[in-house]
């Protein structure tokens, strides 16, 4: 209830202990962490892990992905570095691109459950790189939550 407190706090711009006589000054936007850093506690037989969910756009400059290009990503970069296991699935999806201009494409959406170590973050980051570059993308948005599993 503090953490939310102080949240609307800043979020109003409200400064304790400024003077009352003091100019008005809009203070620069902050990004606060507010997600705890622990693993959640999970009930056996469920374990802590990550969650992470990758969106990968399927438009290229000289034109799109084909399913068999995919295919073989998943076959000869995601499997090998997540052999435990994943869900692919297929998505419309919208973002803004570097230029500013909206950008609707299909998509596909990795999403892998993991352990949180530094050999799986260096996989996805792996990953990222291998796809952007193969592929002529700009980004992948990387979305990682903690969970329970049960493997």
């Amino acid at each position: 209830m503090l953490n939310r407190f102080l949240v609307a706090l800043v979020g109003a711009g409200i400064l304790l202990g400024s003077s009352a006589c003091a100019p008005a000054r809009v203070p620069a936007p902050r990004l606060l962490q507010l997600e705890s850093t622990m693993p959640p506690v999970c009930t056996p037989p469920a374990t802590a892990q990550l969650r992470t969910i990758l969106y990968f756009g399927l438009a290229r400059p000289a034109g799109t992905i084909t399913e068999q290009e995919w295919q073989t990503f998943v076959r000869h970069e995601v499997t090998p570095r997540f052999p435990e296991g994943l869900t692919v699935w297929e998505v419309d999806g919208q973002w803004r691109g570097t230029d500013g201009r909206i950008v609707e494409e299909r998509s596909k959406v990795l999403l892998l459950v993991h352990p949180d170590t530094p050999t799986a973050r260096e996989a996805i980051l792996s990953l990222i790189q291998h796809y952007k570059q193969a592929f002529e993308q700009e980004s992948v948005l990387w979305e990682t939550s903690p969970v329970c599993a049960v493997f």
